[in-house]
């Protein structure tokens, strides 16, 4: 089934969120919802660099592991990781271990911490909303990219910042709510106005 799914409370959810409980959660209370300030914009993009070619329940699992892992994805302390903590994090069956990501990870914060010379990482994401919001009734409808995800990936990768692909950044995206992929008949569509801020522990 491609169409919203009628849960055992009644509510109509995007087909990906009528299984596993931790993505349900995920789905009523984060996907789609706006999120502010600089580490909650670091961490998204962050998590969706690890989630790429793996599912995103494995970085759902993870993403205490992932907070711990890195300072609560405070810019500033990541930027400063040097060789040893590059170790520690490969060492860590807690997270994801691909050294290529872990080196992003670190490599972006950098940015991150650079780009406060521009306005900061969230408002130069948020220069990339649609004008126009997508109305899809299905998940086959849903697109993994779009032209402004695609101008983003290449914005952001002239900043210095990798992993950052049109798919990855249309996720990004999707998730805090720049882009509203609830189905239509979703109970959550239409529901990312309020700012969410996420608290890092």
């Amino acid at each position: 089934m491609t169409g919203p799914v009628v849960g055992e409370d009644g509510l109509a959810r995007c087909p990906w969120a009528a299984g596993d409980p931790v993505n349900r959660a995920y789905h009523d209370t984060e996907w789609g919802r706006p999120i502010s300030g600089e580490a909650a914009w670091f961490e998204r993009l962050s998590l969706e660099a690890f989630q790429s070619g793996l599912s995103w329940l494995t970085i759902l699992n993870k993403r205490d592991n992932f907070r711990a892992a890195f300072a609560g994805f405070d810019a500033d302390a990541v930027a400063a990781y040097d060789d040893a903590d590059r170790q520690r994090l490969l060492a860590d069956a807690g997270i994801v271990r691909n050294r290529l990501k872990v080196d992003a990870t670190i490599s972006n914060a950098r940015a991150v911490v650079v780009l406060r010379d521009a306005g900061g990482l969230e408002s130069f994401i948020h220069g990339f909303r649609p004008a126009e919001q997508p109305r899809p009734t299905t998940a086959d409808e849903v697109a993994s990219t779009s032209p402004e995800s695609v101008a983003l990936s290449k914005a952001l990768k002239k900043q210095g910042f990798v992993f950052v692909g049109p798919t990855t950044m249309y996720a990004l995206m999707q998730a805090t709510g720049l882009v509203d992929d609830h189905l239509l008949g979703c109970h959550r569509r239409g529901g990312g106005s309020a700012p969410h801020r996420q608290v890092v522990q």
